[in-house]
């Protein structure tokens, strides 16, 4: 099975080395904000001439894709950087190849072809606020055989923090296959992130026959449908005095505006204090990637069918009162690892249609409640007397939910082992759901969800 797959590493470079990592990243962000002026300029001088009349085929053309971007750049690059030569030119082509995904997106999102949210129209990259990242795709790109070092263009062979040997081995047995490298500052450490073409081997879970149902919510990170209760850990409650703190503490300081935008020099003590609240963020961060990912491995590894919602996170995140505790669970990445792990283990994994009533229907006899109210943590069936706890009725629900959908879909199980996860996505009949006087049912894809079914 081969699929693309990503290897963080954390770096440990020298002094030198890192003002040469900061130096590519500035790079990549000066190519963007020259581009998107180049590019300004261009569409601002067209809008001119065609008030002057001027017919459409003689207008300005505007570099809009990369090709175009480069060319520009290449032509232009002495006069307007003299300084190009100290940096790798995939630092360059990096910034122009997000300008040129920019102009994309805002292009395809304005003629209504791209889903999602309307994406604006590219903004200036400042520099205290965009994100360090340079991306390499041609050059000597490699992993050492000590394991502990990896060389990238221009910047040489640069020492790891961990060991290399699970993208190593690949290597040496020829297995793997790197296409490009990215290195990125976060919390105040410097990554490198290798995109690579592996051959994964076959893989069948511990119970490629079992199926469990995934309950996610805000009070428990999941109940599953065998009984288990996996608690939210909370970090960023748990973090949340310290990130006040420190963003007190950075409010007081000397920043790079002031009260009324005007720029200045920003004080050392600002930008050490900043450092130091992104360092707090980042662990928060890794804190929670750590705990997602492990139950997502543990869930994929072991069951053949694992069964969980179509939630709509950012319609909980619209809620003032909600958002920040829903934020701090990561339900979205859940569903999101799970969809490439399920594949690689040899799994399958069934997402239930959005309005699918998991905690209204009853896991015994499968009544449908016509009301319950998110208070009610205890399910209590009117019909057949069960009484059970609420997230766990759901999860029980969702993996009944497998077998229908094995019966009316044909085997969903059988579709281990390919390059990309058997989703399903199951769609039970309309229930009658009671709405107050005067109100119309919400969308269910697109704004915000003010009522959801369960959390």
């Amino acid at each position: 099975m081969r699929v693309h797959q990503a290897y963080h590493y954390a770096l440990d470079p020298t002094p030198e080395q890192a003002r040469l990592l900061a130096s590519h990243c500035g790079a990549a962000r000066f190519a963007f904000n020259w581009g998107l002026a180049r590019v300004k300029a261009a569409m601002d001088q067209r809008a001119a001439e065609r008030s002057y009349g001027i017919a459409d085929g003689a207008l300005t053309e505007v570099p809009w894709s990369l090709y175009d971007l480069r060319r520009a750049w290449n032509a232009s690059k002495d006069a307007v950087a003299p300084w190009w030569a100290e940096n790798s030119k995939e630092a360059y082509n990096t910034g122009l190849d997000g300008l040129a995904r920019a102009l994309k997106n805002w292009a395809a999102s304005r003629k209504g072809v791209r889903a999602g949210k309307t994406v604006g129209f590219p903004r200036f990259k400042a520099k205290h606020r965009a994100a360090l990242s340079c991306r390499f795709t041609t050059g000597t790109i490699r992993v050492e055989v000590d394991r502990r070092h990896v060389t990238l263009p221009r910047l040489g062979t640069i020492r790891t923090h961990e060991s290399t040997r699970k993208l190593a081995r690949h290597l040496e047995r020829r297995t793997g296959r790197v296409l490009s490298a990215t290195v990125r500052a976060e919390g105040g450490r410097w990554f490198v992130a290798f995109t690579c073409e592996i051959d994964r081997a076959e893989r069948v879970p511990a119970r490629p026959d079992a199926v469990v149902g995934v309950d996610l919510g805000v009070k428990d990170l999941a109940v599953l449908s065998t009984g288990e209760v996996i608690a939210s850990p909370r970090h960023h409650r748990s973090a949340l005095k310290r990130l006040r703190r420190l963003n007190k503490q950075l409010a007081r300081r000397v920043g790079p505006r002031t009260p009324d935008g005007a720029r200045r020099q920003a004080s050392a003590r600002w930008a050490k204090t900043k450092a130091a609240l992104g360092r707090a963020h980042a662990r928060v961060a890794n804190q929670r990637r750590d705990g997602l990912h492990k139950l997502t491995t543990r869930l994929a590894v072991t069951y053949g069918m694992v069964v969980v919602e179509d939630l709509n996170v950012s319609g909980m995140l619209a809620n003032r009162g909600l958002a920040r505790a829903v934020a701090d669970t990561g339900m979205a990445e859940v569903r999101r690892q799970l969809t490439y792990k399920t594949g690689w283990s040899g799994g399958g994994l069934v997402v239930a249609d959005r309005w699918f009533p998991s905690s209204k229907t009853c896991s015994g006899c499968g009544a449908v409640k016509a009301k319950l109210a998110l208070s009610d943590r205890e399910y209590t069936c009117s019909e057949c007397g069960l009484v059970l706890d609420r997230d766990l009725n759901a999860a029980l629900n969702l993996a009944a939910l497998a077998a229908g959908v094995a019966q009316s879909c044909g085997e969903t199980v059988n579709a281990r082992g390919g390059a990309v996860s058997p989703v399903v996505r199951a769609r039970l009949a309309p229930v009658k759901r009671e709405l107050p006087e005067g109100r119309t049912p919400p969308r269910q894809r697109g704004g915000s969800l003010t009522l959801t079914e369960k959390h």
